[in-house]
């Protein structure tokens, strides 16, 4: 019969046993790794979600590239006349950045004070889309804070305060004219907008920048427009990505992921094991039809295969059984928020999920081999029965 052992294999499988307890075995073998790849996809969605609204987060707030100095600049103009001229160059702006001691009364904080070009920031990040209540304009005492930090200073618009630096003999007096509200806690609790002039001001820049920010057609081209401007400028400025700057966050988030996979892959390990086992007491359980097979022409090769079908059936049930289960939490995640998060750990309150199919193409064909290398040894140990002796009680 052609296929032969494809049709044993399945007639094994459904077929009624002398020892019911290998169903049973097989039964939880399946279940395990359906738990384990349903838990695999969930995980590795939601870690996917946390990367991809931490990104877009970051590059709302920062632009994709920032170029810099040792030294303050003079001007600023040639060099983003340069930038401007690159064809994956979206936009590119000044800005002055520097530490600064915010005080209300008896109650002081420090904060990272940036100064932008009101009228072209649009161009290099999302400010003013995260803008919840009033605008950044010229005035000289203008000043937009972040949500977090009106909460803790108790702020509302039109409320004054004093922002002192180290280049300044006197703190200075500003109001608030606008909130925002990034969903990133560190920059809405530290960071506070003034237009480019009074940024300039209160750091005591006399006309001079700390940097351009450059905004690209797309993000993943950062590492190579980086080259591309470190070439076109020389050595006396230093580019640093969005990704560099934010290195360590990205790196947490990629080895956190990584181990996660690695834990949750011994549950569908465990379960492979499992099926070894239920394969080893069907062999036993099939040792009179093995020893007919055998006698009947049946080569070694083929016995194994058959009990290898077998491994790899179990494995695929329970795989895409768990795919299934996991596609179904991962939209209920989506849809409804059974889980609520603290914003000053994970900076948003419910879980992200985004599923990856790179990520979800691994985690089936990481159960399925383990399945199939889970079935060799009974595969083997059926290729090796002796037919004289299997028959020898029958």
């Amino acid at each position: 019969m052609k296929n032969f052992e494809w049709f044993i294999a399945k007639r094994y499988l459904w077929s009624k046993r002398r020892h019911p307890f290998v169903g049973v075995v097989s039964t939880i073998s399946v279940l395990g790794i359906c738990v384990g790849v349903a838990a695999l996809v969930v995980v590795l969605a939601v870690m996917n979600g946390f990367d991809e609204d931490l990104k877009k987060r970051i590059i709302g707030t920062r632009a994709h590239l920032v170029i810099e100095k040792v030294e303050p600049f003079n001007d600023a103009t040639p060099v983003i006349e340069k930038v401007r001229q690159m064809p994956f160059v979206a936009g590119a702006s000044a800005f002055v950045e520097g530490q600064a001691l915010v005080q209300i009364g008896e109650w002081g904080t420090g904060v990272l004070v940036r100064g932008v070009d009101t009228a072209k920031e649009r161009s290099v990040s999302r400010f003013y889309d995260y803008l919840t209540h009033g605008t950044l304009s010229e005035r000289p005492d203008g000043v937009v804070v972040g949500s977090e930090l009106a909460k803790r200073a108790r702020l509302e618009m039109g409320s004054k305060f004093f922002i002192a630096t180290q280049n300044t003999k006197k703190p200075s007096a500003y109001t608030v004219e606008g909130i925002f509200s990034s969903g990133m806690y560190e920059y809405d609790s530290n960071l506070i907008f003034l237009n480019l002039s009074a940024a300039q001001n209160l750091f005591n820049l006399n006309g001079q920048v700390s940097g351009v920010s450059v905004y690209l057609k797309k993000a993943e081209m950062a590492d190579d427009v980086k080259k591309e401007l470190i070439g076109k400028l020389g050595g006396a400025y230093y580019v640093r990505t969005w990704m560099e700057m934010n290195h360590s966050l990205f790196s947490a988030l990629k080895l956190e992921k990584i181990v996660m996979f690695l834990i949750l892959a011994l549950i569908i390990l465990v379960a492979c094991l499992n099926i070894a086992g239920s394969l080893t007491i069907m062999v036993m359980d099939k040792t009179k039809d093995i020893g007919v097979m055998k006698a009947l022409g049946a080569t070694p090769l083929s016995l194994m295969k058959i009990f290898s079908w077998d491994g790899l059936m179990l494995g695929c049930i329970g795989s895409v059984t768990g795919f299934a289960a996991g596609l179904g939490i991962c939209f209920l995640l989506k849809e409804y928020s059974f889980v609520e998060l603290p914003k000053e750990i994970y900076y948003i309150e419910r879980l992200p999920v985004s599923i990856s199919s790179q990520d979800t193409i691994i985690v089936l064909l990481v159960a399925v081999l383990l399945s199939f290398v889970s079935a060799l040894y009974p595969a083997v140990m059926a290729g090796r029965l002796d037919p004289v002796k299997a028959l020898r009680y029958e």
